[in-house]
């Protein structure tokens, strides 16, 4: 080894402590923190804070509509050919026939001010209903997002602490099965087992190493995802506390599934849609209404001969002109009478759409009660198989120790074993997702933040 290699060695070991204290700790997460961190940092959130924010700028500019319009203007207008008119003969005297006249100048400039005023539209205050309502609309589209995103990472965190426990289960299970394989090597150097038995072990053993190194990928990715609900960095490093959620269920005939369906953000969106679409029809029909403005404006307006606008010497003459505008709208091709027929065939899609989250919720809420009992009656079960498995795999471990029971015997405890922990691990997460569904039902996501 030359001396730059021993320097940069040196200095690598002197480096390691103080990279060691630099990895920073995992941070760790109960459900109800991840679900908030990801109420604060997920885009889809974020955006539809931004569209709710929007809103008020909608009702700011339907506003505008009623308050006095300003606009200032000014132009000049060049004339290489002056327009002629045509002038009965009579004005100078030769009556029968007709003379050409050029009226104007060449050069012509103006500049003023315009003004105008809605004194009276009744699709103005209809316009102001629907932008309030709009608002409305955007909230909850804003608060639809947040259960979307509460659900997914609800979803996603029972998805990881099950794959955790499984990966603890693999693990036990290795660390007996390397015990094992230690004990059956060391008896097969003094000929008190065969190699066939040794064999077996590895193979059993190399098995779960391989499992373990799946699951290992799996967790890794199912935590990149619950990083992505809830708009976390991935270099962000967490670990999940072991979470339950506590219901409060019913059966699904004791359920109002009105009143739940009501309750519902979904519920509220499509009601706020249907108030939109009827705001909509008054809106057209108001337009079969007059509308009134005051009108104004005060010019200033100049004529040459030559291009000189800004010579002092030369007047300048001023107009000013106030008045009221009013416009009766009379036949248009029957357009609006098109404009509300698709309204009210949209309306009808809305009450569609009402009933069909009306027969949603039902099925939802009964497969979630339903899927909740079947599942707290299978953990019980898997609970009870999970300790039969260990007692028969303890008892057989003892034989096999003894030399009373076969390799086979105990192999087979062990993968009995090991399947009632992998069956009572399945059903927990389906009880937790069945918890999800059922808090989504009833419209309570909210519930796991409070």
């Amino acid at each position: 080894m030359n001396t730059k290699h021993l320097f940069v060695g040196l200095a690598l070991l002197l480096m390691k402590p103080a990279l060691a204290q630099q990895q920073p700790e995992a941070k760790e997460l109960n459900l109800q923190q991840a679900v908030t961190y990801a109420l604060e940092h997920n885009e889809d959130v974020q955006k539809a804070s931004y569209d709710e924010l929007s809103a008020q700028y909608v009702i700011k500019e339907a506003k505008s509509n009623g308050l006095p319009q300003v606009n200032a203007f000014g132009k000049v207008d060049a004339y290489p050919a002056l327009p002629t008119q045509i002038l009965p003969g009579e004005i100078i005297g030769k009556p029968g026939t007709t003379v050409p006249v050029q009226f104007g100048t060449k050069y012509n400039a103006q500049g003023g001010v315009q003004f105008s005023q809605l004194l009276f539209s009744k699709s103005y205050f209809v316009g102001l209903q629907a932008a309030k309502t709009t608002e409305d609309l955007f909230r909850l589209r804003k608060q639809m997002t947040e259960e979307d995103v509460i659900y997914n990472v609800g979803a996603a965190y029972f998805q990881i602490l099950q794959t955790q426990e499984q990966f603890n289960t693999i693990e036990a299970n290795l660390n007996r099965l390397t015990q094992l394989e230690k004990l059956l090597q060391l008896q097969y150097k003094n000929d008190l087992v065969k190699k066939v038995d040794v064999n077996r072990i590895t193979v059993n053993r190399s098995n779960l190493e391989t499992q373990k190194q799946t699951l290992t990928s799996a967790l890794e990715q199912q935590v990149n995802v619950l990083k992505f609900f809830m708009g976390m960095p991935l270099e962000e490093n967490i670990t999940l506390a072991n979470s339950a959620i506590l219901l409060d269920t019913q059966e699904p005939q004791h359920i109002d599934v009105k009143q739940v369906a009501e309750q519902q953000t979904q519920y509220k969106l499509l009601r706020t849609q249907q108030e939109l679409n009827d705001l909509q029809v008054k809106n057209i029909r108001a337009g079969y209404y007059p509308s009134l403005n005051l009108t104004g404006s005060y010019l200033y307006q100049a004529q040459r001969q030559e291009l000189n606008f800004f010579d002092t010497n030369l007047p300048w003459f001023n107009t000013g002109v106030v008045g009221l505008q009013l416009n009766i709208p009379i036949f248009d091709g029957f357009k609006k009478n098109a404009q509300v027929q698709q309204a009210q065939i949209e309306a009808k899609k809305l009450e569609e759409d009402t009933k069909k989250l009306n027969k949603n919720t039902m099925v939802q809420l009964t497969n979630s009660i339903n899927q909740l009992n079947n599942s707290t009656e299978a953990i019980k079960a898997q609970e009870r198989n999970v300790t039969l498995a260990q007692e028969v795999y303890n008892t057989t471990n003892e034989l096999y120790k003894e030399g009373i029971s076969p390799l086979t015997d105990l192999l087979e405890a062990e993968v009995t074993l090991r399947e009632a922990n992998t069956n009572l691990n399945n059903e927990q997460l389906k009880y937790q997702l069945a918890q999800l569904g059922y808090l989504k039902a009833k419209g309570e996501l909210k519930t796991l933040v409070k």
